[in-house]
């Protein structure tokens, strides 16, 4: 059985309604919860943008039993991968053993702020590995000295430190950066349902571990008005990783998704009330071998109905996948 999450989308809703609608699907039986990390929304429709880390320590004082993720962290560029590791053991604390750190090389969206410039991929991939091995270091007690290529870290060590620290997941889109995670990562993050991505993972080590996916949705009684709240705020999701990556705010999403029309959207996004439909569009991760799928309703006005139309109809049948 494929385990369904629910999405914290900090672009769409503002931070005290991520935690409101958390408690809320907590409620209707998701099994697990993921947040982004954004700077900026990728659209501006969306509208918001606040801080994922206070939400989370909220989100874990209002909830008791849906596990927390990050989805994803970047710990290269606003963040040191020093402070990631403090926040990660403090989110752990506070929700006692309820958190997952997922990290990825980041957007230029949000990375591109502190001014460090937007380097090649393969250096992001290099950023990558460094972090987590601080991340590692530090989670494992004591102090950390180390010179690195791209990050120092001078007698750094975590003094509120969870007994079990936070397992660790990484982004994936490739082979390259399916064998970094099979080799680094606890658990593996994909937002396409492409089979030869877990494969690769399992190959490099990742055999057995948690893989953890996500499919935006829209649910609304009127398909019109679904399919044009997604038209309004996610039409840019079908640039791709490559393009999305590289975009430096919501004014290049804006102009990058202009000629997408509605029914685009509505052919690659589920949209409505049809059970069947939204099923449909989680199943491809489950015959890929994903074991979790987070699902994000488009639309924070929206969230309330979705997750009571999730309770009583949604989640009891995508338990059979």
């Amino acid at each position: 059985m494929v385990n369904i999450g629910y999405t914290m989308m900090t672009e769409q809703c503002g931070p005290r309604q991520l935690v409101d609608d958390l408690v809320r699907a907590e409620h209707a039986g998701f099994d697990f919860s993921v947040i982004s990390d954004h700077y900026s929304p990728w659209i501006g429709a969306q509208g918001h943008a606040s801080y994922a880390w206070a939400v989370l320590g909220a989100a874990a004082q209002a909830t008791s039993r849906i596990p927390l993720m990050t989805y994803v962290t970047c710990p290269t560029f606003r963040y040191h991968p020093a402070v990631v590791a403090q926040k990660a053991a403090t989110v752990q604390l506070l929700s006692e053993g309820r958190f997952r750190l997922g990290l990825g090389s980041g957007e230029n969206l949000n990375e591109h702020i502190v001014g460090g410039g937007w380097p090649s991929a393969g250096v992001r991939q290099e950023m990558l590995v460094e972090a987590v091995e601080i991340i590692r270091a530090l989670f494992g007690g004591g102090y950390v000295t180390r010179r690195g290529k791209h990050f120092d870290v001078e007698s750094a060590k975590l003094w509120d430190l969870p007994e079990q620290p936070p397992p660790i997941g990484l982004a994936v889109s490739g082979e390259k950066s399916c064998a970094l995670a099979g080799r680094l990562a606890d658990l593996v993050v994909a937002v396409q349902p492409d089979r030869a991505l877990i494969d690769s993972f399992d190959r490099h080590g990742g055999a057995g571990k948690p893989s953890v996916g996500q499919v935006p949705v829209c649910y609304d009684p009127d398909r019109g008005a679904a399919v044009a709240r997604a038209h309004d705020q996610f039409r840019w999701f079908g640039g791709g990783w490559k393009v999305n990556a590289e975009l430096p705010g919501p004014a290049g999403f804006t102009a990058a998704s202009a000629y997408v029309r509605p029914q685009d959207v509505a052919g690659s996004i589920a949209c409505g009330d049809s059970v069947e439909e939204f099923v449909e569009a989680v199943r491809p991760y489950a015959e890929a071998g994903f074991t979790e799928v987070a699902l994000i309703q488009i639309g924070g006005e929206s969230q309330r109905a979705f997750l009571d139309w999730a309770e009583s109809r949604l989640l009891p049948a995508l338990r059979g996948l």
